[in-house]
């Protein structure tokens, strides 16, 4: 992970096709780039805004989310999520615009009992639809220690990483009728809130209140993106050729190593597709099922 001065916003130019674009890069405090929306002391900014904590009781959960909105970029956080017995508790990692018509791209860390796995579900909406989920289990411990979650999103595709392995890839398929989030600028939020009616084994296992309080835990928010404010991206054209730092996050597709990581993540991994679930779809699979990037 890259590293820079918690208060610089770097101004690199880079090139997407032929056009050159703006990237405001950040890795500043959790004071500079986050608003607290919910949950009082629940929420919490620690060590002089290096670590945030979200916290669960049984009267309530907390939330935050970014002071930008972005379109387009790689964002990330490291997290470390509720450790034992989290049954019945949900860990929210997202961006998302507003509306009816709203965007978003999911991640979901559904707690479970002492020494089960979690459950990582992902989900897409564009244009307010969802029902595009995948779920994963990991192959270590997230609660033991921090480890990296972040999203690719440019105009090509969207790409779900975990520590710098993808787990998922959503294509741009407008080409054959699937919307694509490419309008709507987003905020990353991320919550900790009770969901024992549905998080783990469907409801059957509730939450244990004796636990409570349970805390996930954030670290390094970073931000190599297109800003959003006031109508306008911090992305501009240039004829300027490119520069500077990582700017991966622009490239049109996985590179072959990208595509072998993903493939052993989905092997070995993957728990639920809504493309092979044809229970849900008796009518048939969406377009976007057809493709192989997406099914």
């Amino acid at each position: 992970m890259a590293s820079f001065p918690s208060t610089t916003v770097l101004l690199l130019l880079i090139s997407l096709n032929v056009s050159a674009f703006f990237i405001a890069v950040s890795a500043g405090t959790f004071y500079e780039d986050i608003d607290i929306k919910w949950g009082d002391d629940r929420a919490k900014i620690l060590e002089n805004g290096q670590l945030l904590t979200l916290s669960l009781d049984r009267a309530c959960g907390a939330g935050f989310q970014s002071k930008n909105e972005f379109l387009f970029g790689r964002i990330e956080m490291q997290l470390k999520l509720v450790p034992g017995n989290s049954a019945g508790t949900v860990t929210a990692f997202y961006l998302s615009s507003q509306g009816p018509t709203h965007d978003e791209i999911d991640f979901e860390f559904l707690g479970n009992l002492s020494g089960d796995p979690y459950t990582v579900h992902t989900n897409i909406y564009t244009q307010g639809k969802g029902e595009r989920e995948q779920q994963f289990h990991l192959w270590f411990d997230p609660t033991a220690d921090f480890h990296t979650y972040s999203f690719t999103w440019n105009p090509k595709h969207i790409i779900f990483y975990v520590d710098d392995n993808p787990i998922r890839e959503f294509k741009n398929l407008e080409s054959i009728g699937v919307p694509y989030p490419k309008n709507q600028a987003m905020r990353l939020y991320s919550s900790l809130w009770d969901a024992e009616d549905w998080a783990t084994r469907g409801g059957l296992i509730k939450t244990d209140w004796s636990q409570a309080p349970f805390t996930a835990s954030y670290r390094n928010f970073n931000t190599n993106a297109c800003i959003w404010s006031a109508g306008k991206s911090s992305c501009s054209s240039s004829s300027s050729a490119f520069i500077g730092a990582d700017n991966s996050w622009l490239a049109p597709e996985l590179d072959p190593r990208g595509v072998e990581k993903l493939m052993w993540v989905r092997r070995n991994y993957m728990i639920y597709n809504y493309c092979t679930d044809s229970s849900r779809f008796p009518g048939g699979f969406p377009a976007e099922c057809q493709a192989a990037s997406n099914s």
